[in-house]
């Protein structure tokens, strides 16, 4: 089965383009991983921009207002963010944004949610930055409202955090079942149990096979502890491998890695990055997502349609 490949969008800086043309840019190169075959396009949930990607002050769009607009820029890759923190929004609003996202997408939205992470721009915003404990309970929540609103027609709920009393959510979504849920991150004794009982998709970072495989074998003891079948959970990763498309182009590449994950890093042709990548497929991750702070131009974002084709 050929494997579901994301474009995600970390930045938005590009050089000697101006604030006026920075959706414009990023549209265009959505829409050229569209056509390339990937089937999903996401955006960093981030007011900042982070550590390992550029500067702090670097331009920074805000999520769903940029989904929104990449809705009528293209028209079959899913969209969502990568991920979402669960403590910059009420989860019932935020229900409500990715609800009418899948409806102005014809069906396209993806919830990808996590437990948040950077405390300056919390800071910054005069957003509650809680203990990583409550801010896990908060995930776990967040994600039993959304599933809510996408499949009940008046839900209510009570939790410690959150509560919702007989929402409405009109229009429903238009997926069946409402918008797929992606849980981002490995973390073994919460997000992994959470992940067992709300995720249809997990998304982890590249620290190695074995590393991967052991992550796995704990996301399938918390699947058997709530009575649920592994194999519904489809598992992605950020792509452990980089695309270039000959020797002087892989050393302009790896210029933009950060270090610390160069281990787990290969860098090849198409054809070098198939061969890396089959292990993955083998070990039952069906998902990559590649960045566009790497793959900066459709010719670049081609070669990874050269790779989905060879994969195919």
């Amino acid at each position: 089965m050929k494997p579901l490949f994301g474009y995600h969008m970390p930045t938005y800086t590009f050089p000697g383009v101006p604030p006026e043309r920075l959706f414009d840019r990023a549209a265009e190169l959505a829409k050229a991983a569209e056509d390339s075959g990937f089937g999903l396009i996401t955006v960093m949930d981030h007011f900042y921009q982070i550590q390992g990607v550029g500067p702090e002050t670097d331009e920074m769009l805000e999520a769903y207002s940029t989904l929104a607009a990449l809705s009528q820029r293209t028209s079959k890759a899913m969209l969502g963010a990568l991920v979402t923190g669960v403590t910059y929004r009420n989860p019932a609003v935020l229900a409500k944004a990715v609800t009418t996202l899948d409806v102005i997408s014809g069906g396209r939205a993806v919830l990808g949610l996590g437990a948040a992470w950077n405390e300056d721009e919390h800071r910054g915003y005069g957003i509650e930055f809680p203990p990583v404990g409550q801010r896990m309970d908060r995930l776990d929540e967040a994600l039993a409202i959304a599933r809510a609103m996408f499949t009940e027609e008046r839900p209510t709920f009570e939790g410690r955090y959150y509560r919702v009393d007989r929402a409405l959510n009109i229009p429903r979504p238009i997926q069946p079942g409402g918008p797929k849920i992606i849980i981002g991150g490995g973390g073994e004794q919460r997000t992994l149990k959470i992940a067992a009982k709300h995720a249809d998709m997990t998304h982890w970072f590249p620290l190695g096979l074995e590393v991967l495989k052991h992550k796995t074998k704990v996301l399938e003891r918390h699947c058997e502890a709530v009575g649920r079948d592994p194999t519904t959970i489809k598992r992605t990763m950020a792509s452990p491998v980089l695309l270039a498309s000959d020797e002087r182009h892989k050393a302009e590449v790896l210029e933009r890695v950060m270090p610390e994950r160069r281990p787990y890093i290969k860098i090849g042709t198409p054809e070098e990055a198939a061969e890396a990548l089959r292990p993955y497929l083998e070990a039952g991750f069906s998902g990559f997502t590649f960045n566009d702070n790497i793959l900066r131009t459709p010719e670049d974002i081609g070669l990874a349609g050269e790779l989905l084709r060879l994969l195919d």
